[in-house]
């Protein structure tokens, strides 16, 4: 019985060549989008998911409430680990771990350049990075430890056992030994480095991290096997005071995040964790179901558009003995053989776009043959898929009464019809949905690219602070501005578009006992404002003619806001921990972290002699390649121990949105398939439409009606499901990306045009997708309408 189905099956479908393509390409293209986009999500899953203590690991994020405002971040105090350690029950590990930094290293006359960091003791006794060489509990222990990948093993002595216990030279500063060798991290890891240092080193050469009142690194612990994580928790809720002060105006509270889920769920909103990647994540899981309930729909929809052609063939099949379950059966397996060719060209399919869509989302996607999951899960799509699709016209089709379909021209309900058009409606709902989507998600991304930030970051080059440059900042200063195209030049210890380093211990005349002190804060040369072009609000910037400039602060007009200082406030007292001085300018707010978040209130110091961080160059426009060679010719001569370096500063600021980005061209992307895949759905309306009104067209052509009579009456029956469509996806649209633009700190405006325009594009596409079918049945010849069969 099964075989004689899929027989039958195959001879329809090479019957009706015209009408499998169609819909092959329809489920085709909804099943290859379902899998990239199951393959994508699996990828985003996998982050982190690998390491073996996984469970019991967990970030510690701080949460600070302060005016009535409550912001947290990542950063932490630098001995928080050693202490939560120490002091706290069911704290088996802990470790600190500082931002990534790209460091120069180099063996005999080999060097290079390599991204690394510092972190705790503990770190690979938590965290599951295979040591190729060397322990766990040695790794990290002495300040002069350095623990290096297989990739910078091999680059720099040829293999992992030839590099245990050898010298690298970091920094043309001092030498450190190779105390392990780790394998190179996987892809599906958030943490991403080539070497780590041992947090003794770092301490011994950051004396500030002794004062309580700095966060700079993040905090990772592990707990004992069975473990409470709520009573943990709540045990280091107020943990710094045993370290610092309590603050009746403001408030410092610890919590943990599973480590799982720090790179799905990254973003705070009233300081506790509120989405982040999460949501892309459910979003296109959302698209995926819908476009493959699109696919099926298409399915319906022209199989139900060719029930004329079928309707005889079931009447007879009935008239000769057949029973409705077989003829059910025999729809179904219909269905199933269209979709089991479509699985075959979704995959194929998948295949050939995936070297371009793991371009595009920056992955490295395959196709997992080996995985036993990924063939249930073909094998789950091809029952769904083919069950769903073929279910409609399945039992439309075998509820066919044939004494009245052998008489006459088959006809359907009002109840049939409105369930084809709300099958339409659903999809072209989703369309404009989709469309609204890409366009506020495009706009968004276009508005933080092109938003004053409150400096210029084109034509702005960061040269790391590295080797001799350090102590030779001023040498470099003088040669590099007599350079073609070098108009000025600082430093500053962090990048403008990067300050993450906050302080807790700022003061100021008339701060009420316990007042809140929490400020970003940022280390800088002469010459800031100038380099940045930053505008000042009042007073000026650090300059070598006022040598009492050590003693002075700039601040933003947030910080003035906070310290309720009236202007102007050129002069007043401003003190950071035991360092008194006072205010020398006010410059305006500028946006020094992504549009996520606020600006913050900031203190900025200058420093010249710090020894890390970047050198800012402002280049002229249009003379950038000149102004690249001069300096990397400058940097040979006074460091000619590393390599020239550079980073440009607006390439720096669009990796803060990098996400947003792959989000904004996903979305695009299958936004354009779905809404194809829809007018495919659309056209079998058009032509099932077409098809039962044929004799109606006819008459009203006999008496007297023009073609383009025929066309408008056709099209507007076809249009009004899309403008049903559009009043029920408008709403949702607007709901949808007004929840998603809450993410952003400074956003644009959801506005009337938006609506207007993807409303006016879906009525376009869907004219032209019901055009052909109209003039079609329009130019028809009413004889042939009107005559019997």
């Amino acid at each position: 019985m099964i075989k004689n189905y899929w027989k039958l099956a195959w001879r329809n479908l090479q019957r009706n060549r015209a009408f499998s393509v169609i819909n092959i390409s329809g489920l085709t293209l909804g099943l290859a989008c379902s899998l990239l986009i199951f393959l994508w999500i699996q990828d985003e899953r996998s982050v982190d998911a690998f390491h073996a203590n996984g469970k019991e690991i967990y970030q510690v994020y701080e949460r600070n409430i302060y005016q009535g405002r409550v912001a947290a971040d990542w950063t932490t105090q630098a001995l928080l680990a050693d202490e939560l350690k120490r002091v706290v029950p069911g704290v088996k590990y802990a470790a600190p771990l500082e931002w990534n930094a790209v460091n120069t290293f180099r063996v005999d006359n080999k060097p290079g350049k390599f991204t690394g960091t510092f972190a705790g003791g503990d770190f690979f006794n938590m965290f599951s990075y295979p040591l190729l060489q060397g322990t766990a509990a040695a790794a990290l222990q002495r300040p002069e430890a350095v623990a290096i990948s297989r990739r910078m093993a091999e680059y720099f002595f040829g293999s992992p056992q030839q590099a245990i216990n050898k010298t690298l030279r970091y920094e043309d500063t001092i030498n450190l030994q190779v105390t392990a060798v780790f394998d190179n991290l996987p892809v599906n890891s958030s943490h991403q480095f080539d070497f780590l240092r041992s947090w003794s080193g770092f301490v011994n050469v950051n004396r500030w991290v002794h004062n309580w009142n700095n966060t700079d690194p993040m905090t990772y612990v592990q707990l004992t096997p069975g473990a409470d994580a709520e009573q943990v928790r709540a045990k280091i809720k107020d943990f710094v005071y045993g370290y610092i002060s309590h603050n009746p105006s403001s408030r410092t509270e610890l919590d943990l995040l599973p480590f799982r889920e720090r790179y799905l769920h990254n973003h705070f909103s009233e300081g506790r964790i509120a989405g982040g990647r999460i949501e892309y994540v459910r979003l296109f899981g959302i698209v995926a179901v819908f476009i493959l309930l699109i696919a099926c729909i298409n399915f319906m929809n022209l199989s139900t558009a060719r029930s004329a052609q079928r309707a005889r063939e079931v009447g007879i099949r009935k008239v000769v003995g057949a029973l409705r379950g077989g003829l059910i059966g025999q729809f179904i397996g219909e269905a199933m053989l269209l979709t089991a060719i479509a699985v075959i060209a979704a995959v194929l399919l998948v295949s050939l776009v995936l070297p371009a869509f793991n371009g595009l989302t920056g992955k490295a996607l395959i196709l997992p043959w080996q995985s036993p999951l990924f063939w249930t899960l073909l094998a789950g799509l091809l029952l769904v898929t083919g069950f769903v699709a073929g279910s409609y016209p399945a039992l439309v089709l075998s509820s066919l009464n044939p004494i009245r379909v052998l008489k006459g021209a088959l006809r359907f309900g009002r109840g049939a019809t409105w369930f084809r058009q709300g099958l339409v409606v659903f999809q072209f709902s989703l369309s404009v949905i989709l469309i609204v989507g890409v366009i506020v998600i495009y706009r968004q991304m276009n508005y933080t690219q092109t938003r004053n930030l409150g400096f210029d970051r084109d034509n702005l080059v960061y040269i790391p602070i590295e080797g001799r440059l350090v102590k030779d900042f001023h040498l470099f200063k003088q040669e590099a501005g007599k350079l073609a195209g070098i108009l000025a030049i600082t430093k500053m210890a962090e990048a403008p578009t990067g300050i993450g380093h906050h302080v807790s211990d700022i003061a100021w005349e008339g701060k009420q006992p316990g007042q809140d002190g929490h400020f970003a804060n940022a280390v800088v040369g002469y010459d800031l404002a100038r380099t940045l072009h930053l505008k000042m609000k009042e007073g000026r910037d650090f300059s070598t003619d006022y040598p009492t400039d050590s003693l002075g602060y700039l601040v933003n007009e947030t910080a003035v806001e906070k310290i309720g200082y009236k202007y102007p406030v050129t002069g007043k007292p401003l003190a950071w921990g035991n360092h008194k001085g006072v205010i020398i300018g006010v410059v305006k707010d500028f946006h020094f972290n992504s549009m996520h978040q606020p600006i913050e209130p900031l203190v900025i110091r200058l420093h010249e002699a710090h020894g890390w961080g970047n050198i800012l160059v402002r280049v002229q426009a249009g003379h950038t390649k000149e102004a690249l060679t001069g300096l990397e010719s400058l940097c040979k001569d006074i460091n000619p121990q590393f390599p020239f370096s550079f980073q440009f500063a607006d390439q720096e600021y669009d990796k803060l949105y990098q996400s947003e980005k792959v989000v904004s061209k996903l979305a695009g992307a299958f936004a354009a398939l779905a809404i194809f895949i829809s007018c495919l759905g659309l056209f079998g309306l058009a032509t099932f439409t077409a098809g039962q009104r044929t004799r109606e067209i006819g008459v009203r052509k006999v008496l007297g009606a023009t073609v383009p009579d025929i066309i408008r009456l056709l099209s507007g029956h076809f249009l009004r499901p899309v403008a049903l469509a559009m009043a029920i996806g408008f709403p949702i649209a607007w709901y949808s990306m007004d929840s998603w633009l809450q993410n952003y700190a400074y956003k644009i405006g959801i506005e009337w045009w938006m609506f207007a325009f993807a409303g006016a594009l879906t009525v376009v596409i869907a004219l032209l997708t019901v055009g052909f079918q109209s003039i079609r049945a329009a130019i028809r010849n009413p004889v042939a309408s009107l005559r019997t069969e």
